[in-house]
Formats: structure tokens, sequence, C-alpha cells
């Protein structure tokens, strides 16, 4: 064997290994370095290792960002870790080689490893676990495939997703149900007063509510738990959004309470883009109809929401490598490093004359995602002299009654870009 054939062998060798193997590309890249920096800040509680910049320098250095430009716009989308890309790319090198054998025959069979990983993180069955392309598949085929009829109502907010509130009403045009929309002025730091509004909202002819677990535009988080004990009293299901929730928050699917659930695994899990989840609880997967064709569209077997024909095999086993990047830093500490980061920045910024604030800087609120604002300027002319004088890339948002910068850091995002951040906000304002 020539030494061009041993690699290719062993490259192919590794790749069919897959990313739960003593093989895995983060075994390989990472196990020791993260191993080593945990056993240094073995003594501290997740809160303190979150300060701990040491630790987290050995993280920043298993990313590829770009040096040039401070991306804090990850409540969009997120960057994959270098070793979820080799992945990607390695299973896309070997998918050419012979589509419809290595799709088929081998990759295929690494979707029930997966799904297994995905239920533990997840805290679930594995049973009630699909994998699809991202949150807006997830939630639509859950939206489009309860067995809703005219005059069931449905209880959103004005504040949820676009593609979820776009969902609702396709369907109350085709199907007569009713969506109907509270609206809440964030930050709000009283769980019983949101779980009030949406008890008011139920009339005898309800059938579900969407809960956002965390809002995009600012970062809100809301409790789920409590709304879904509150709707299951009165025989409603909860259907929850947890798009930039999962990866992030440190929690298991069934401590929400929720009956139904979808997530996008590109954002803070830092998974391939194009890579999404969704569950469904056992007892109600037979009644959710399929989003596309299925052979047996009642069936009880979740995997009939997996009937895409011809997908990005590569992505999905790349998921693999994600999950193992996430849980050699921690949930716990994951958690708490990017609230740490969220609060580094806002708490600098909160005093400045003409700053506004438009999240929480309390744990039980907020996580991640900031929102900021400067009087006199727009979102928009906010954002683009962020990046046009400082290059730094974030998001306006101009939607119902929110209107401010979104800022999303995460764990490759150093404290250096944060003060950099700040400073451009003083300068701005002033």
């Amino acid at each position: 064997m020539t030494p061009t054939d041993r690699r290719t062998f062993l490259r192919r060798t590794a790749t069919l290994a897959g990313a739960f193997s003593v093989n895995s590309l983060f075994r390989q890249a990472h196990a020791s370095d993260f191993a080593a920096a945990a056993h240094a800040v073995r003594d501290l509680a997740p809160a303190e290792v979150a300060q701990n910049e040491d630790y987290w320098s050995v993280i920043q250095r298993a990313y590829s960002v770009n040096p040039d430009i401070v991306n804090l716009n990850n409540g969009g989308v997120s960057p994959s870790p270098i070793v979820v890309q080799e992945a990607v790319e390695r299973y896309n090198q070997l998918t050419n080689e012979g589509p419809s054998y290595y799709m088929w025959q081998i990759l295929d069979q690494g979707r029930e490893p997966l799904r297994q990983k995905l239920a533990a993180l997840a805290g679930a069955k594995p049973d009630e676990i699909a994998i699809d392309r991202n949150s807006t598949e997830a939630l639509n085929t859950i939206i489009f495939g309860l067995p809703l009829k005219a005059g069931d109502e449905v209880i959103g907010t004005k504040q949820d997703y676009p593609h979820m509130i776009e969902a609702y009403r396709q369907r109350a045009e085709r199907d007569g149900i009713v969506y109907k929309q509270i609206s809440f002025d964030f930050p709000i730091e009283d769980d019983d007063a949101i779980v009030r509004a949406y008890e008011q909202a139920i009339t005898p002819k309800t059938k579900l509510i969407h809960v956002t677990h965390m809002i995009n535009w600012v970062g809100q988080t809301l409790p789920v738990a409590k709304i879904a004990d509150m709707a299951h009293a009165h025989n409603v299901e909860v259907l929850a959004d947890g798009a930039h929730s999962f990866g992030l928050i440190d929690f298991k699917i069934p401590d929400l309470h929720c009956d139904y659930f979808g997530t996008s695994l590109h954002k803070f899990l830092s998974a391939p883009i194009g890579s999404g989840m969704m569950y469904i609880q056992a007892d109600k997967i037979e009644k959710v109809w399929p989003l596309t064709c299925a052979s047996s569209p009642h069936s009880a077997d979740i995997r009939k929401f997996e009937d895409l024909g011809t997908r990005s095999f590569p992505i999905e086993q790349g998921i693999g490598e994600a999950i193992n990047f996430h849980e050699g830093i921690g949930e716990a500490r994951k958690q708490q490093r990017i609230f740490y980061l969220k609060n580094y920045w806002s708490t600098r910024v909160q005093s400045m004359p003409k700053v506004k604030l438009h999240t929480s800087l309390k744990p039980e609120y907020s996580c991640a995602i900031g929102g900021v604002s400067i009087d006199g300027m727009t979102p928009q002319q906010v954002a683009g002299a962020l990046f046009d004088k400082y290059k730094i890339h974030t998001v306006g948002i101009v939607w119902e009654n929110i209107s401010c910068v979104r800022i999303t850091p995460h764990v490759y995002t150093r404290t250096a870009d944060l003060d950099l951040l700040v400073k451009a906000i003083g300068e701005l304002a002033a």
C-alpha cells in the first residue's frame, strides 16, 4: 500500500467510524486540550469559569472566525468549530466517491446513533426526536401537522418569529382556525405577568399555545414550564420554539413541560449550517401529519417526519462532532460564559447618555442576546455605523414594538471584542 493509498484508507476509516467513536475528529484534535483546560478550573463553579480567560482561549482557538470582523450576530447563525467543518468536508468527499452507495448504504446508517446522542442531550427518548434542517422546518411540521379544524384557536404573540406567525396565518386562511396574538413590552421580569397574559387569552376553543422560549429579537427568556402547566390545566397543548435556547441554556426538553419543541442546531450548538431537530411527545406523534409525504402518515414512528428525499448527509452527520465539542465544554459552563459576555458589554453601556437596553440583565430572563438602541439613530444606522467604522457585525431589528440592535456573542467571542463594542457605542452615542 502506497503512502497515498494509506492516507486515503485511514481517512475513509476514520470517516466511517463516525463522531461517536474513539477516532472522532474531536478526540483527535481537542480532547486532550479541553481536558487539560477543564482540569485547571476543576475547583471553580461555572460562573467563575465564565470569567477565566485562559480557559476560554482554548475554546476560541478551535474556531476559524475572520479576525478582521467582530461577529456579534450569532443569534442569526453561528459558525461551526473547525472540527465540525472538517467532518462535513470529509463526509462530503466520501459521498462523492459514490453518492448512491455512500449516502444510502453508509452515512444513512449513522442517523440512529445520532438520534440517540441528540435525545440524550435533550433529555428525551430517541423515538421522540426527528432530525431536520432548521427550526422553521421543525415547527412548521407541527403547525401544519396538528389536526386543527375550523374554529379552533391558537394563541401566540406578536414577538414570535415571523415564519411561525406566517404558518399560523396560512392555516387560518386555508383551514379556518383562529390565530390570536398577544403582545409584550420587553424586558419583563415577572413570570406571573407573562403566564397571566397567555391565560387571559384562553377560551373554550383554544387548542394550542405557541411559546418562544427565547425571543430572537431581544433575548427575553419566557417561563415555558409555567405557561405549559397553566395551559395543560385548561386542556391546551403547548408548542415551544427553542431556536435560540437549545445548546445554550442548561436544560432538558421535558423540563419545559411542553408537548412539542423545535430548534435549529446551527445556532448555539454550532452544528453545521442547515441542521435542526424536532421533539414530539411519544403519545402525540401518531396524530401529527408529516409535512412531506410518508407511506404511513398516521404512524407513531417519529421517522415518518424524515422522509425528505435526498438531503445533505454530510451536514447531518457533522452534527455529531458539534455535540462532542459542546459536551467537551459542558452545558453549565457554556451558558454561564455566554451570559457573562452578554452582561460584560451591556452593564458597561447601560448608564451611557442616550443608550437604552432592551434586555434584562438577570439570568432568569436572558442569556446571550442583548438589545440596545441609541437615541436619535435608527437601528439600521447604528448597525451600519458599527460595521463601517469598527467592523462589528450586528443586526438592526424593527419588528412590532421592538426597535434596537441585536448583539449576540458566542463562546469564541473575546472580551477584547466586547471592549471595542463598548467603545463604539460610547462614541456613537456621544
